[in-house]
């Protein structure tokens, strides 16, 4: 008598959150195998879809185990799951992504060298010693880089660069922290570097080259140190990197730039240099040394050895830590602090793409180190400043970038309709929301700057593709003048909601916190336009995230020109 079949059971699983080009797919395979049960998964345009088949209780294990478990830069937000037929498969495996649906994918925010492409990165004998490209799936550029979702090597920057036999085994092996990295390279058939002169020369044999990893690093260090200005392309556009040390490079960096007394951003090679030069809770050490690698304000330290001139008469200093490859190089390579300030002349949007940056910085910076890997959305560094615990828990975002971006944020109600919410005209930024998500952009900055306006279209158009939104609805300021505003008015034939800019500011903190109101808002942001058309600035606001009382007010002053005398 042969014995009874093996009770067997198949699953089909819709994954959502963060869980394209973070790992997610080896981590299932991985998982699947350890747990001898069947199946598939693949990406699309909604995130990940997988079936699991084997012994129930295992295939509940699976399920169970899919969130708890899951890589560092992956977030499960939610699994759907439905019974299908049991196909009696034989096998786990990683299908070929699938495309051609509405996309509702989440791409992942670009992230920091991990650790262990820093120890390849410092190994004389790995073939990635030195390599300004290094990364994996847990690490590396994401946003900034991708075209379209599925996010997939053909909808990046590194299309163009065909992978070498081993770059490509890493690739497609499952058991490999590479498999499915999107920007996987090495110096055989990745991107280079390149330390270009302003004269037009090139340093000899190009930085990055087979057989001279790094050196174009090692010659941009050495200029830094005879105190150059260097334009440096990063993750997300170009710096204006010099050393901070001496007041007459600093000096000169502000008179090139235009930037007469505002802070300069720091970077230093690790967190004893950081605690050299500030002093830091531990929350500001977590936070300098996480995977997001923000900018962080604090405060600085009596004697700190930087020139007076990076933050004049500031109590504070905002700093980071390496987050790519080449950071880690020139930081090594220079061994003192430097300045790294978004590269562009005041008020204009920071450069990212190569030519445009030669053009724009010529009067600025002294070279170009410059990568050939595009970047296709440019994205400044994030910033923070950690409050005291009893005042904020959470540490306090005043710039929300490289890092976060294009992380989605819950809505506390949902959006029946999708909406592009246009921001305001300074330090701006736009939303887009649809159900129970909003994709707050990258900063843009001051629409007045012809550039600046370029770019949020462009970003604008951007998210819409990315994230298959298509504005029924359009939430501008109540300002008629603001540019963001007359955005708004070239969409005929959608739905259009005017914003007063202090209520805004009321129902953006509450739906922060998840609430609705109503609350009592005070608000000092400068001035707004208001609905009796006189220009209110500092108000007492009760209300909810629909509506509001004016209950108090700074007086009013007459201003001879209006917005022309600010």
């Amino acid at each position: 008598m042969s014995p009874a079949p093996t009770e067997r059971c198949r699953v089909r699983a819709r994954v959502d959150g963060v869980v394209q080009g973070v790992g997610f797919r080896p981590y299932v395979y991985k998982l699947a195998g350890s747990l001898e049960l069947a199946g598939f998964i693949l990406n699309d345009e909604r995130g990940v879809l997988l079936e699991i088949e084997g012994a129930p209780e295992r295939v509940e294990d699976f399920l169970a185990r899919l969130g708890q478990e899951a890589p560092p830069l992956a977030r499960v937000d939610e699994v759907e799951r439905s019974a299908v037929p049991v196909q009696n498969a034989d096998g786990f495996e990683i299908a070929r992504s699938s495309s051609g649906g509405a996309a509702d994918a989440q791409v992942s925010a670009d992230m920091a060298t991990c650790a262990d492409c820093l120890a390849e990165l410092a190994d004389p004998g790995d073939r990635r010693y030195r390599y300004p490209f290094t990364n994996c799936t847990n690490c590396g550029p994401r946003f900034t880089i991708v075209t379209g979702v599925p996010y997939d090597r053909p909808l990046t920057t590194m299309a163009g660069f065909e992978m070498c036999e081993l770059c490509r085994a890493e690739y497609e092996d499952p058991l490999d922290r590479r498999f499915h990295a999107q920007p996987n390279a090495c110096p055989e058939c990745g991107p280079q570097v390149r330390l270009l002169y302003a004269d037009g020369s090139q340093q000899p044999t190009g930085g990055g080259g087979p057989g001279v990893p790094g050196e174009a690093a090692a010659a941009a260090a050495g200029r830094l140190l005879g105190g150059a200005i260097l334009a440096i392309k990063g993750i997300g556009g170009y710096h204006l990197a010099c050393r901070a040390d001496r007041e007459e490079v600093l000096a000169a960096l502000r008179s090139r730039k235009h930037r007469e007394d505002k802070p300069f951003a720091l970077m230093v090679a690790d967190l004893e240099a950081a605690e050299r030069l500030i002093t830091l809770t531990a929350v500001e050490r977590d936070l300098l040394t996480g995977p997001r690698r923000p900018i962080v304000i604090a405060r600085r330290r009596a004697g700190a050895g930087i020139a007076s001139s990076v933050a004049p008469s500031a109590p504070d200093l905002g700093v980071m830590l390496p987050y790519s490859p080449l950071h880690h190089l020139l930081l090594a390579g220079t061994g003192v602090p430097l300045v790294m300030t978004s590269a562009n002349v005041s008020d204009e949007p920071i450069a990212f793409e190569d030519e445009d940056a030669r053009e724009r910085l010529a009067g600025i910076a002294d070279g170009w180190l410059v990568g050939d890997r595009p970047i296709h959305t440019r994205t400044d560094d994030s910033v923070l400043r950690a409050l005291a615990p009893e005042v904020r828990p959470e540490p306090l975002l005043l710039r929300r970038s490289r890092g976060w971006v294009p992380e989605s944020l819950p809505l506390p109600v949902a959006a029946d309709e999708p909406i592009l919410a246009t921001g305001a005209e300074l330090k701006s930024t736009f939303c887009l929301a649809r159900g129970g998500r909003a994709w707050v952009s990258h900063h843009v900055g001051d629409l007045k700057n012809y550039e600046t306006l370029v770019a949020y279209r462009e970003g604008v158009e951007h998210l819409k593709r990315l994230f298959a939104v298509e504005p029924a609805v359009l939430a501008h300021d109540l300002h008629p003048d603001y540019l963001s505003t007359g955005f708004a008015g070239e969409h005929e034939g959608l739905r259009r909601i005017a914003v007063q800019h202090h209520h805004a500011h009321l129902a953006s903190c509450l739906a922060e916190h998840g609430e609705r109101g109503p609350a009592i808002g005070a608000i000092f942001d400068g001035s707004g336009y208001g609905p009796d058309g006189t220009v209110w600035g500092g108000e007492l606001l009760v209300g909810g995230l629909d509506g509001f009382e004016r209950e108090g007010f700074v007086f009013p002053v007459r201003l001879p020109g209006g917005d022309a005398a600010v």
